[in-house]
C-alpha cells in the first residue's frame, strides 16, 4: 500500500512538473536553479543547467525517485520492531548489509560520526 501511494504521489509530481516545464520553461529553470543554490550544487564549476535541467521530470527521473523512496521504506526503524537490514559500505568500499556483522548472540553496536 505504501509503495502504491508513493507511486501515485511521485507520478503526480512528475506530471505536474513536466507540464510546468512545458508551459513555463523560464520560471521552472529559475525554480530549479534556486533549489540548486540551496543544495550548493551551483557552486560546482562543471554545473551547467542545460546539461542536466531537462532531465528533471523525465521518465528516468521518475524511476530514480521511485527507487530511492521505495528503498527508504526498507530502511525505516520503528520502536519495538526488528531493525532493518540496511546496506553499509566497509572501509574497503565493499557493500555489505548490517546483519552480515552479527556474531552469535553478541549485541551489534553502531557508532556514527564524521570528520570534517
Amino acid at each position: 500500500l505504501q509503495k502504491t501511494l508513493i507511486l501515485l504521489h511521485v507520478t503526480a509530481c512528475v506530471v505536474v512538473g513536466k507540464t510546468l516545464m512545458i508551459l513555463f520553461p523560464n520560471a521552472m529553470k529559475r525554480y530549479i536553479l534556486k533549489q540548486g543554490e540551496k543544495s550548493r550544487m551551483n557552486e560546482n564549476p562543471k554545473f551547467i543547467y542545460e546539461n542536466w535541467g531537462p532531465t528533471f521530470f523525465s521518465f528516468k527521473y521518475l524511476l530514480f525517485v521511485l527507487k530511492v523512496k521505495w528503498k527508504r521504506l526498507e530502511d525505516e526503524a520503528y520502536e519495538g520492531r526488528p531493525a532493518p537490514n540496511t546496506p553499509v559500505v566497509t572501509f574497503d568500499g565493499e557493500v555489505r548489509h548490517l546483519f552480515d556483522f552479527l556474531q552469535d548472540n553478541r549485541p551489534l553496536i553502531l557508532n556514527f560520526g564524521s570528520c570534517t
